[in-house]
């Protein structure tokens, strides 16, 4: 795990870079990225907001292995040490075509956790749900996340504050719906893909 990579069946988690500021800036800026906060507002200051990210936080960008095609992103932030815990954020597949038929996005939440779990051997991993994104809220809990809570009025998307439904996973929990994630990466080798 070099450099943070994390390698999967389907896909690599592949640390961004300044190199990736134009793409992530556009897929933060379509339909799909509507949900997540306003970054950027051009590429130059994407580029540098990249080039400045704290340690606490893992940024990766999604990688197709058989293509080597960058598809999406996803973020361990506010890694915490001490208290065993960090948040998954920032996950977007960018790339919806090219992922078509290829559990791209599962297994890219998979390599988190066992990233998080195994190599920094946190407790427990938790994020932030916009409450109107409950096709991504019904996903994660199915993955195995539970529902801790609610912010009121904690995301501002859009121009308007909108809850946070708060989700969270233990390594223990994770252990037991690995399953899951297995069974869904398998179909998508099974299909062929």
């Amino acid at each position: 795990m070099e450099n943070n990579v994390v390698n999967g069946m389907f896909v690599s988690l592949v640390p961004l870079s300044p190199e990736d500021a134009e793409l992530t800036f556009r897929w933060r800026n379509s339909k799909r990225a509507q949900y997540l906060n306003r970054g950027a507002s051009n590429v130059a200051e994407q580029r540098t907001w990249i080039d400045k990210r704290p340690k606490n936080e893992i940024n990766w960008m999604i990688r197709l292995k058989q293509s080597g095609t960058k598809v999406g992103m996803l973020s361990l932030i506010n890694i915490n040490t001490v208290s065993r815990n960090a948040e998954s954020a920032r996950f977007l597949i960018g790339d919806e075509e090219a992922v078509k038929g290829i559990p791209a996005a599962t297994e890219a939440m998979k390599l988190l956790y066992d990233f998080a779990f195994k190599n920094l051997n946190l407790h427990k991993v938790y994020g932030q749900i916009a409450a109107l994104n409950t096709s991504m809220i019904k996903w994660q809990k199915y993955l195995g996340m539970k529902e801790e809570g609610l912010l009121r009025e904690h995301l501002m998307i859009s121009g308007e504050l909108q809850d946070a439904v708060i989700l969270s996973i233990l390594a223990s929990e994770y252990d037991a719906s690995k399953k899951k994630f297995e069974v869904l990466i398998g179909l998508g080798a099974k299909s062929g893909t």
